[in-house]
């Protein structure tokens, strides 16, 4: 399964959306990745995440293989919808 978001806050997937990212990721069971451009990184790796370096703006695509798989993109993309809470 996987679903395109668009980083909508200021300030892009800098530390504490990234580390609020890769906490919710976590609560899943599902093996999840995040691919911008070329570069495909497990959503459960703060560095993975990080090293992306999302500005606002920047489409991600989110896949999800496991038991709770659609959870998790639904709850991760909301995450990425409501800006993190920063704005």
């Amino acid at each position: 399964m996987e679903k395109q978001v668009t980083i909508q806050n200021k300030t892009g997937l800098h530390a504490r959306p990234a580390s609020e990212f890769v906490k919710t990721a976590a609560k899943f069971q599902a093996e999840i990745m995040l691919k911008k451009d070329d570069k495909e990184i497990n959503a459960k790796s703060i560095i993975g995440v990080m090293a992306l370096a999302a500005a606002k703006g920047t489409v991600l695509t989110l896949k999800a293989e496991g038991p709770d798989a659609a959870e998790a993109i639904e709850a991760l993309s909301q995450l990425i919808d409501s800006k993190f809470g920063e704005e």
